[in-house]
């Protein structure tokens, strides 16, 4: 039985509960840019994440890792000023929170005060505990990542499904609990298998959103660039494209090209 949708005029951490209570699905996706983040916002997306993939979507690299905290607060700050309703949840870049619960502190302070963004994302569970506490009592939203955890790459070794073993579900299933006791808002499940994300979900009353989580969980959240089909590189099973923009633009820009070599561009109209 499907949920009608209501109208929030704007999405905050305890909309996002409320949700989860009424079995409204959770609606988010990425954007790092004011001219996405405008569109998104206006499509009635839940939440937006900046996300530290931008470190690969906009700037290339191989893995999360790069990208710091100078340039996660430009791409937030570009982000709130595109937004009306969207909840904006920032990721913490890799090296300024994990060890040291201060520069934790200080890395969240300086994204919510630099940035206006309305929470942080951090990933892990009991290992960042005392981290996560630290913004807690600052008054500063926190949402998890467990699961696949893309700063933790090397770690991993690899971007396969992650708690398939018994040991690695019993330590994200008392992560996620965890998480939820010190108050966190919500959590991001990526890239575990469906029937532990659906327990795990059930386990909490904070929202799960997942990203090949299955649909057992509160809400989705994909990249933005990959479901439009603007990235190509990238192709897991849980991705679903909804646009295929990269052959929209491509030949869109081979047709501007074509015109303006012939001199159809700009034409009599188009011209003062």
């Amino acid at each position: 039985m499907s949920v009608a949708k209501k109208e929030y005029k704007r999405i905050t951490t305890k909309t996002l509960v409320d949700m989860k209570k009424k079995g409204e699905k959770i609606s988010m996706l990425t954007a790092y840019d004011f001219t996405m983040a405008k569109i998104v916002d206006g499509a009635g997306i839940d939440v937006i994440l900046v996300g530290d993939s931008a470190s690969n979507v906009m700037a290339g690299h191989e893995t999360t890792l790069p990208i710091t905290l100078d340039q996660m607060i430009y791409h937030a700050s570009s982000v709130v000023r595109g937004i009306t309703r969207s909840l904006v949840v920032v990721d913490i870049p890799f090296g300024s929170y994990q060890s040291d619960p201060k520069e934790a502190l200080r890395s969240a302070i300086r994204i919510m005060k630099e940035s206006g963004a309305h929470a942080v994302k951090v990933e892990g569970g009991k290992e960042i505990k005392e981290s996560v506490k630290r913004i807690l009592n600052a008054g500063i939203p926190v949402m998890g990542h467990l699961g696949l955890t893309p700063q933790s790459i090397y770690k991993f070794g690899t971007y396969t499904v992650r708690a398939k073993e018994e040991e690695e579900a019993d330590k994200l299933k008392a992560d996620a609990k965890l998480l939820e006791k010190v108050g966190c808002f919500a959590i991001v499940l990526e890239k575990v298998p469906a029937k532990l994300a659906k327990e795990v979900a059930k386990s909490v009353s904070i929202p799960i959103i997942g990203i090949g989580a299955g649909n057992g969980v509160d809400g989705q959240v994909l990249v933005t660039h990959d479901m439009i089909g603007m990235t190509k590189e990238f192709n897991p099973r849980f991705l679903r494209r909804y646009l295929d923009l990269d052959a929209e633009m491509t030949g869109a820009f081979r047709t501007y090209s074509e015109d303006v070599k012939s001199g159809d561009f700009p034409n009599d109209k188009e011209q003062y």
